[in-house]
């Protein structure tokens, strides 16, 4: 009772920490897809800020659904443009909101892990508060599950699907399944966030599928089971096309009608013809070998031996050795079984507790591991098995201190180091760009980004009217190219109210004082971590090792 009390107090100082950090806020910059598959799109729909549209979005190639994105980050914009507008608020679109608000969505959804684990851990045997405790302190649920990125929502869903398909009757014996529509709808809704879905999806699925089939004596019930998962997938599937055939079609109905004079059913015919489906474009583009290697190639056991890792520590290696064990222990029992002439083992897919909680975790990250483009956040959903698999009373969780630093390390390096200067440099400019000074007569502002990860330019709070924002991402340009295009804006820096600035990390600093050009404001945002552009250790230990983890906005001299 004691131990008990002692986790639940933990877990709740860990979910307030969660919430906190959420709201003050983290500064870690994770990877562009958090702000380029949903916040960005919608802040220039909704809020109609000048921002950056990713080529999925974009109606010659609609890779990606827009439901989730209205339902997450453009409900929250749209509330924060309300509020605005009825002058409840004076000033409630600024960076910081636009940060933090579809973020503090995310980490209230993120508590549907929790609810998940809490309920799920009885079933599969495993220790609840243990299993919230281990959840709550792993920085992939501080850090990832606090980000917008479609895999958080990826991984929400699997926990659903998972609750769904594990239902237990008051006298313990497995419950017939009852919820065969809303596994339909969820497995849909998941396919069209992320194809990808289907791998975590095969295994409760089947689980389902098999408690059904051994819980039915009717073929009637049987089938009738089977029927309301389908017609609800087709219908939540109907509901995604046709959500996602209005937003990329280019025109829209009052245009149709004001322009064309068309009736209804002349509207329904063209959107027919033009029907999106955002899924199989998107596997259209990911089965091509040639468009994965434009975004990075990897070997295709870098989940198994790297991201597992990266992302759980221990608790995936440990997950791996009784993998092994538990494989090398079923051959054994095959060949034994074969050897007497009895047929087959039986490694039953209604079966309880590790080995199936085991082909939870394995059967979505073999799948995953398919594909030549492999980076860890494709991994996050699997934190839900393999805390369950860990929490198990007979699997004493070992290296506690190891966990806990592993967790400290990670949430401190994607929490606020990784790209660590760019959110509060976004910040600063805008507090620039809208100052009085800027505000009293109209400036112009050219933003040049080098060797940094995509800015999100709706952090600047910048509307489609205004047009004396300029911004240029260099990404990781070279010496020669970038020294050009500085060189470049320097000669034609002739207006007196313009102003330029440079972002670059402080490792390539000394890059810039090879350009030919002088500076008059040096402001250093510090921590932040390239790991591109990564600091050389004999520099670190010098004195010149907060220059070397800081980003720089460098104002350019106009009297140069």
């Amino acid at each position: 009772a004691g131990a008990a009390m002692v986790a639940r107090a933990l877990w709740a100082l860990l979910a307030a920490l969660r919430a906190g950090w959420c709201l003050l806020p983290q500064s870690g910059y994770l990877h562009p897809d958090e702000f380029f598959q949903a916040p960005e799109v919608m802040a220039g729909d909704i809020l109609n800020l000048q921002v950056y549209y990713p080529w999925e979005f974009l109606s010659s190639s609609p890779c990606r659904t827009v439901v989730f994105p209205l339902m997450t980050s453009g409900v929250t914009y749209w509330v924060i443009k309300s509020l605005q507008q009825l002058d409840i608020c004076s000033s409630c679109i600024n960076s910081y909101t636009l940060l933090v608000s579809p973020r503090l969505l995310f980490t209230i959804f993120s508590f549907i892990l929790d609810y998940s684990v809490y309920q799920l851990a009885p079933f599969w045997g495993a220790d609840p508060w243990k299993a919230l405790v281990l959840l709550a302190g792993s920085y992939v649920t501080l850090v990832f599950y606090t980000r917008t990125f479609t895999n958080t929502l990826e991984g929400l869903l699997f926990a659903l699907l998972m609750v769904l398909v594990s239902s237990r009757k008051s006298s313990g014996s497995l419950a017939e399944p009852t919820s065969s529509s809303l596994i339909g709808v969820i497995t849909t809704a998941g396919f069209f966030n992320r194809p990808t879905f289907l791998a975590f999806a095969l295994m409760p699925l089947l689980y389902w599928a098999g408690l059904i089939v051994d819980s039915q004596k009717s073929i009637k019930t049987l089938l009738n089971h089977f029927l309301k998962f389908i017609l609800c997938a087709c219908f939540t599937a109907s509901v995604f096309i046709t959500a996602d055939t209005f937003y990329f079609t280019s025109m829209s109905l009052d245009n149709l009608y004001s322009t064309n004079k068309s009736s209804l059913i002349d509207v329904i015919v063209q959107l027919h013809d033009k029907m999106v489906v955002t899924p199989f474009n998107f596997l259209s583009y990911n089965l091509n070998p040639h468009n994965l290697a434009l975004h990075g190639t990897h070997p295709r056991v870098t989940h198994f031996t790297v991201n597992g890792v990266m992302l759980f520590g221990i608790l995936h290696v440990l997950a791996v050795s009784a993998g092994f064990k538990m494989l090398k222990k079923y051959v054994h029992q095959l060949m034994l079984v074969r050897w007497c002439y009895r047929g087959p083992p039986g490694l039953l897919v209604h079966s309880e507790g590790s080995p199936t909680l085991l082909l939870f975790y394995f059967v979505p990250l073999a799948f995953l591991s398919l594909f030549s483009h492999q980076e860890p956040r494709f991994l996050i959903p699997l934190i839900l098995p393999l805390v369950l698999f860990s929490a198990s009373p007979n699997r004493a969780v070992k290296l506690k201190l190891l966990i806990v630093l592993f967790n400290l390390l990670g949430a401190l390096l994607f929490g606020c180091l990784h790209q660590g200067g760019l959110i509060p440099c976004l910040f600063h400019l805008e507090q620039l760009i809208h100052s009085p000074a800027s505000s009293s007569h109209l400036q112009h502002y050219t933003l040049l980004f080098a060797h940094t990860y995509m800015p999100p330019r709706s952090l600047l709070n910048i509307k489609k009217t205004d047009m004396h924002v300029e911004v240029i991402d260099m990404a990781g340009a070279g010496e020669e190219t970038l020294c050009h295009t500085v060189e470049q804006r320097a000669s034609n820096f002739t207006c007196s109210d313009c102003h330029i600035f440079i972002i670059i990390p402080g490792t390539i600093r000394a890059t810039i004082t090879k350009c030919g050009v002088s500076f008059k404001n040096e402001t250093l945002i510090f921590p932040h971590l390239s790991m591109e552009d990564p600091p050389q250790i004999p520099v670190l230990s010098s004195g010149n090792w907060r220059s070397q983890l800081g980003l720089y906005i460098l104002q350019l001299n106009r009297d140069h």
